[in-house]
């Protein structure tokens, strides 16, 4: 492994810290990322809503492609007679014919 170098210009910039500064620097540290925990966590609801509705989204156009696909089968007649075809077709008829 390198025996990496450090920059003499921030050396000397660097100030040497005492015991009770860096106690002091860890307490401030500590503080600032418990005052954005609660920021934090709204954050973190708000990006969890917001995929539960991509995904709501994305489960709806893809039914409805398969809507649109199966019905223009239909149509055109060159559908399979499966339960599941005959499951949707009854399910179109009685969408469109409610009673």
């Amino acid at each position: 492994m390198k025996n990496l170098k450090t920059n003499p210009e921030l050396s000397e910039k660097d100030p040497k810290l005492s015991k009770e500064d860096l106690a002091k620097r860890r307490e401030e540290i500590t503080e600032f990322y418990k005052d954005n925990i609660p920021h934090l966590e709204v954050q973190a609801d708000y990006e969890m809503l917001l995929a539960a509705i991509e995904k709501a989204r994305a489960e709806r156009m893809q039914a409805q492609m398969y809507m649109a696909q199966q019905y223009a089968a239909q149509k055109e007649g060159d559908q399979p007679s499966t339960p599941e075809a005959e499951e949707f077709k009854a399910a179109m008829a009685d969408a469109m014919n409610p009673s």
